[in-house]
This record gives C-alpha cells, sequence and structure tokens, in this order.
C-alpha cells in the first residue's frame, strides 16, 4: 500500500489551500519581503508572484505547496487582528494608525522589540561595560503588517474601515517614507519603525498634496526660533517610473544635475501651481508653494537612482530595500536632521537650524511682534571676507593682476595635515606601523570654537594679539624652534626635526611672515615663544556658533556607535575589542556612522564652498557668496585647531615616550611600534591612564580608535615604491588596508 502514499500526497499537495490573494500580499510585505526574494526562492518570475498576488492567477505544481507552506509560516508570525484575540504575551498587539492618514499597522515579531524610532538624541543609550558583552546590534524596525484595503476573509462581509485620528500631531509618521511601486502599480510607504502606508496619489502634484495633506510627516524644529523640517519623500525606481519620472537620468541630465524644464511632469506641477526653488527638478528637489498664512508648504524629494546618495557618505544605501533604506535615513533624521541634499548641504543646514538667524520680538504698541536679529548667530546678510580669508576669484580680490599667486603673507592657508617622513634607523629596526585616528576631529574642533559672528571683520596694523579675539593675523613664526617648547609649562628638549611643524599643512617651518588664525598663533605662545603681529583683521563679535552643532552630532555619532556594541566606559583593551568588526554586527547602522561622519567634515567644508560650473568668470560673485553661511574664517578656525589638537597630542606623547610620528594626515598619525596595536604606541599604565594632553582611546569625539597596522618593511617599500623629485610617500594615506593602488598626489 506504501507505493500509493506518493500519489496520494502529490495530489492533496496540487490543492495546498491558499489564503485570498490580498492576504498572500499582505503577509509577503509583513516579513518586508519582496517579490523578487519570493521569486528566487520559489524558482519563479516576479511576474508571476505579482500575478498570485493579484488574483489574476494561481500557483501550480510544484511551486504551490512551498508557496503555501510560506505563507502558512508568515500567517504564524503575523496574524490578522481577528485571529488574535488573546496576542501571545510576548508579541505586542498590534497598534493601528488609521483616519486621515492611510492605515498602517505595526507589529515586531515574536521576541523582538519593538523599534518604533530610534532614541532621541538627549537620552543615551545603556553603557557597554566589556567588548566581550558588548549588546546585539540595535534591533532594526518592527516588521509591519498592512491590511489590504478593500480585502475580505472568505465569507466575510466586505465592510468599510473604521478611521480614527492617528496619534502623536502633526508628524506622527516621521520625517520620511521611501516609497516603492508594485507590477500592479501600487505605491507603498516605508516609513521609520516599520510603518508601512498606502499611498493613493496617481501623480506627482497629487503626491505632493497628499504628503501635505494626509500623510502626517515632518519633523518638529530643532530650536525654537526655527522652523519644523519639511517631509521628505524618497523614491526608488519603480516609484520614479509609476509617477512619469525616468528610473535614471540621462547623461546631458546627469551633467546638468536636473530634468529640462520642458518634463511631463514638471508642467504638471506647474498645472497645479507648485514650483520647484532652482536647483529644478533633481536628486534632490523642492516642490513649494509660497506661504500662506504662516503655514510653509514644501515637500522635498530624494531620488537614489539619480545619485542623491553618494557612496562616499551613504556607501551602499542606494541598494538597500526600502525598509531598510527607511531605517538607515530614519535613523539619521532623528539623530541629526531630516537629509536637506548631500551631507556636506545638511551639515551646513544643521547650523541654521540649531542656530537661526532671526526671532520673534517682543510686541510693540500695538501687540505686534516682527523678526530681529538673533544674537549669537550669523545673521541674515551675506558679509565679505577679509582680503586674505577670500578664496581665489573671488570679487573682493578682483583688482589683483591676472594669474597672479599669492604667497603665505597674502592669504590664509588653514588646512588639515599631510606630513611624511622617512623612517630612521632605529625605527626601522621595530616590526610595526601602527595608526591611530582621531573621531570626529573637526568637530571636537568645533566645540568651543570662538568664532565670528555677524558683524564684518576690522583691520588694524601692529595689533596687540588676543587669543580670545577670532580673526586671522599676519605675524612670522619662524623663530618657534620645535627642539624647545614649553610642554605643560615646563620647557622640554625635543627632537625638533622629527616633529612636523604646527604652523603649515605640510608641516613645514615657516619662512616668514604669513596670515594665521588665532588658535594658530596662539599655540605659538602656548609653546613659550611671543608674537608680534604685523597687521590683522578681527572680529569685534565673537561666539561659540557651532557648540549646538558639535553636541548634536557629537551624540548621534555617540548613540550610534553604542547601538554598535562600542560604548563610552570601556577600558582600553575592552574598545579595541568592540571596535573590531563592530559594522557587521549592523550594516545599516554602520552607514549612519559613516554619514555622520560626512556631515561634520562636509559641513565645514561647505563654510568655503568654492564656485562651480563653466559659466564662472574669476572676480564675479557666485551663488555660494550670497549666504550668510559662507563663512571661509570659521572654517579657518576650526581646522586650525584640529591641526593644533593633532599637534599638542603628538607633542605630548614625544615629550613622555620619545615616540614620533612618521606620517600624518588630516586625523590620522602613523607610529613605529614594537608591536601591532596602538597599546604598543600608547603608554596605559594598570590605572588606565595614559599620558596627559596626548592620545586616548576611546569613541568620543577627540578620542582615538585603531586605523590600521602594517610592517615596516611594508613601509620601507611603499616610501621607495613612491618616493620622486624628493617627496616622501605619506604612510598615514594607504595603513588602513596596506593597498597602494595609485601613486602618491598629496590629494
Amino acid at each position: 500500500m506504501s507505493e500509493l502514499f506518493d500519489p496520494v500526497d502529490a495530489l492533496v499537495a496540487s490543492r495546498s489551500p491558499l489564503p485570498p490573494p490580498a492576504e498572500r500580499k499582505r503577509l509577503r510585505q509583513a516579513h518586508a519581503l519582496t517579490l523578487d526574494e519570493v521569486a528566487a526562492a520559489l524558482d519563479v518570475r516576479r511576474a508571476t508572484v505579482s500575478g498570485w498576488e493579484s488574483g489574476k492567477t494561481e500557483p501550480r505544481p510544484p511551486q504551490r505547496e512551498p508557496y503555501a507552506r510560506l505563507l502558512r509560516q508568515l500567517a504564524q508570525l503575523y496574524p490578522t487582528a481577528e485571529n488574535t484575540a488573546a496576542p501571545h504575551e510576548d508579541t505586542p498587539a498590534p497598534k493601528t494608525y488609521s483616519g486621515p492618514a492611510p492605515t498602517a499597522q505595526t507589529r515586531p515579531a515574536a521576541g523582538a522589540v519593538e523599534a518604533a524610532a530610534v532614541p532621541t538624541p538627549g537620552t543615551a543609550p545603556s553603557a557597554v561595560p566589556a567588548a566581550a558583552h558588548a549588546p546585539a546590534a540595535a534591533p532594526r524596525p518592527a516588521r509591519a503588517v498592512r491590511p489590504p484595503q478593500g480585502s475580505r476573509r472568505p465569507g466575510a462581509p466586505k465592510t468599510a474601515q473604521i478611521r480614527s485620528p492617528a496619534p502623536g500631531g502633526p508628524h506622527a509618521h516621521g520625517p520620511l517614507l521611501v516609497l516603492d511601486a508594485d507590477a500592479d502599480r501600487q505605491v507603498t510607504g516605508y516609513g521609520i519603525g516599520g510603518l508601512i502606508l498606502d499611498v493613493p496619489a496617481k501623480s506627482l502634484p497629487a503626491l505632493v498634496e497628499w504628503t501635505l495633506a494626509e500623510a502626517r510627516l515632518g519633523a518638529e524644529k530643532l530650536h525654537g526660533s526655527g522652523k519644523d523640517a519639511d517631509p521628505l519623500l524618497v523614491l526608488t525606481k519603480a516609484a520614479c517610473e509609476r509617477y512619469s519620472l525616468p528610473a535614471a537620468l540621462s547623461e546631458s541630465e546627469r551633467l546638468a544635475g536636473r530634468l529640462p524644464e520642458g518634463h511631463k511632469v514638471i508642467k504638471q506641477l506647474q498645472r497645479a501651481d507648485w514650483q520647484l526653488t532652482k536647483r529644478g527638478l533633481g536628486p534632490w528637489a523642492r516642490i513649494y508653494r509660497p506661504a500662506q498664512g504662516g503655514r510653509r508648504q514644501c515637500v522635498q524629494l530624494c531620488i537614489p537612482s539619480w545619485h542623491a546618495l553618494d557612496d562616499r557618505a551613504w556607501g551602499h544605501a542606494a541598494q538597500l530595500e526600502p525598509a531598510e533604506l527607511a531605517r538607515v535615513l530614519g535613523v539619521y533624521a532623528m539623530r541629526v536632521m531630516t537629509p536637506v541634499g548631500s551631507t556636506a548641504v545638511t551639515g551646513l543646514e544643521l547650523m541654521t537650524a540649531l542656530n537661526p538667524p532671526t526671532r520673534a520680538s517682543e510686541a510693540d504698541e500695538d501687540g505686534r511682534r516682527h523678526s530681529e536679529h538673533r544674537p549669537g548667530s550669523l545673521g541674515t546678510e551675506a558679509m565679505n571676507p577679509a582680503p586674505c580669508e577670500a578664496t581665489d576669484g573671488h570679487p573682493v580680490l578682483a583688482d589683483l593682476p591676472r594669474f597672479h599667486v599669492r604667497g603665505p603673507d597674502e592669504r590664509l592657508f588653514e588646512e588639515a595635515y599631510d606630513w611624511a617622513r622617512d623612517l630612521t634607523d632605529a625605527e626601522c629596526m621595530l616590526r610595526y606601523l601602527v595608526g591611530i585616528d582621531v573621531n570626529l576631529a573637526f568637530g571636537a574642533a568645533a566645540n568651543g570654537a570662538v568664532v565670528g559672528l555677524a558683524s564684518p571683520p576690522v583691520h588694524t596694523a601692529s595689533p596687540d594679539f588676543d587669543p580670545a579675539v577670532p580673526g586671522s593675523w599676519l605675524v612670522d613664526l619662524s623663530h618657534v624652534d620645535l627642539s624647545r617648547v614649553k610642554v605643560g609649562r615646563q620647557w622640554r628638549q625635543l627632537n625638533g626635526d622629527l616633529l612636523p611643524s604646527p604652523f603649515t599643512p605640510t608641516g613645514e617651518r615657516p619662512t616668514g611672515p604669513a596670515w594665521y588664525a588665532t588658535p594658530t598663533v596662539a599655540y605659538a605662545v602656548e609653546l613659550g615663544y611671543d608674537v608680534t603681529p604685523l597687521q590683522a583683521w578681527v572680529r569685534p563679535e565673537g561666539g561659540r556658533f557651532l557648540d549646538g552643532w558639535y553636541k548634536r552630532l557629537r551624540n548621534a555619532y555617540v548613540h550610534t556607535m553604542a547601538d554598535l556594541g562600542v560604548g563610552e566606559k570601556l577600558a582600553p583593551h575592552q574598545f579595541l575589542e568592540a571596535m573590531d568588526g563592530y559594522k557587521q554586527r549592523d550594516a545599516e547602522l554602520g552607514i549612519v556612522v559613516d554619514a555622520v561622519k560626512m556631515t561634520v567634515k562636509g559641513g565645514i567644508g561647505k563654510l568655503q564652498e568654492k564656485a562651480r560650473g563653466g559659466g564662472w568668470k574669476p572676480g564675479h560673485a557666485w551663488p555660494a557668496l550670497a549666504r550668510p553661511t559662507w563663512r571661509p574664517d570659521i572654517r579657518a578656525a576650526v581646522i586650525s585647531r584640529a591641526r593644533i589638537n593633532m599637534h599638542r597630542k603628538m607633542l605630548n606623547l614625544a615629550a613622555a615616550t620619545g615616540r614620533y610620528p612618521v606620517a600624518v594626515l588630516s586625523d590620522c598619525a602613523v607610529y613605529a611600534a614594537d608591536g601591532p596595536s596602538p597599546l604598543d604606541v600608547l603608554p596605559y599604565g594598570a590605572d588606565g591612564k595614559t599620558v596627559p594632553g596626548s592620545f586616548r582611546l576611546g569613541v568620543s569625539p577627540g578620542m582615538v580608535k585603531h586605523e590600521g597596522t602594517q610592517s615596516v618593511l611594508w613601509g620601507a617599500d611603499v616610501l621607495e615604491q613612491l618616493g620622486a623629485d624628493g617627496k616622501v610617500a605619506n604612510l598615514a594615506r594607504y595603513i588602513k588596508t596596506g593597498e597602494v593602488t595609485t601613486k602618491d598626489t598629496g590629494e
């Protein structure tokens, strides 16, 4: 009889019961599975699975039984509300969001912690006592259950949906949605915390209207005098095609950075009285109507397939599934701010969001308030820099002869380190080269920096130097001898030839008068030398404009690293263990960490944005100059502080241990050592303390992590391979991976 069992089993499998088509789709989306993933697992085409979910076709053997098995398992994980009279104790009942906004439900998988949103920036995560006990990666957003509209179970009458107001105010659904479309052209929005919304809009103008009227997207302002963040919609390739946008830009469109003005979607927006900003409909676009009654009407678009997410900052984020991308951008938006462009643009906008230029005045005699300058801000008007602070081609330099090259006594040149030297004989006898990297070096330098605010620079001749006054100083620092300097207020003898100069990016000793930012000149005084400025451009109104900016980014970085298992209270060896492979614990949060770091660097860089585009001519203004935040003097002060902080740490380490760096690149220093670990470079005692004022291992900004280790033989080979014209290759550029792919150009 057993030979009859197999045919009977096959006959039963060929008629395996399946839920209704709409329920099949609900279960797949609840587990955040894509059509492509299901199709690959069942060895069918994507369109076939889409047909099963729409009811156009039914699965047949041999796929029917495994498909039914998949749906049964998903139904156990994500039961419908009517089948869940008594939820399991570790599976919270789903929360339903309905009302003016589309219906959405969220439910974590059994045993998972519901992650409706990331911790607020002001909430510190629990400390990690040791790497061995580092917590698992931060939980991903809860799986979302989206009841299909208009669907019904067999035998049940079709009933109208009951709508109730969604809790949480105007931004109940978070700062953004990632929109995706299926084979039936139905659009789904993925938000933070696993939220999923049905998007009914059939055109881009209708999408903008729906977003502002029903989606409940946006974010609260970061300062009492600021403004709420506009909703952000991120469009996948499928969503672009659904709304008649190209999935990718043509070569001419890519070069222009936008769609042509005659594109049909732009005409649709114009007919609906929507406007685009000057940058047009490009990778990052703003669609708006003029504010009415004080209410903003603006929606941002981000299109990853148009290269909106630069892989230098966002890694492979553009290739993520919609729910995963929503998590990455959502964590960034909650901890930093809603992205408004590249990380550099966002970093710059964050400065203004945290330190708005205006505020509401006190009521006048008629009880009316008006906008007034807010003290401590950069104001609303753009400001010309001092001539020495201006970049080449700036209008304030229009009178210079054509092709004139300004020297150090004409131009302020505060940049990060790019310095290297040959190995000494003693260093060649050691085994390893160890790189250590400063965390958020430019962020740490911005903290506490006193910079010029809204007043223009004032020129003075033969001034007395004042370290408390922000500005630029023409002074001769060539007399500062690093062989004899004050370290901790005590004169010390050092091997000055093995240290870079703190006053130049190349590390070469100055040869005469040059322009320096206030922190650089103050460091010369700290080293024990007198300074006599010849002239200066100073800013009488100064303040710590960047403190809030630093704190916001510092918290974003530290909290995300804590989610990855790297806490602030770790001992040095525990910190190194926790850092080993930390991004592999949660690749999505690893992307957020990199984006935060690029926000710091890019934001500082944007303070001195250069002219771009073929139509600009030297001596003429370019668009960035119209911003109050075009401030090369602030950028110079921050970079000066970062370079001085780096030198101070190297100086203290040299004075205490006799160790000198062999290469320095921006925030990375390379040392020769007997062992491969940073602990072989930094002298930690049994009490966990190291040289005061030197490098310290840890996750906080200004502390250092392990950048990489290579052998001394590798270093000697690189120096020989890339050495040319008396130039020494910078080993810090290659210490992380050891790969030398191009000639060292100094870039």
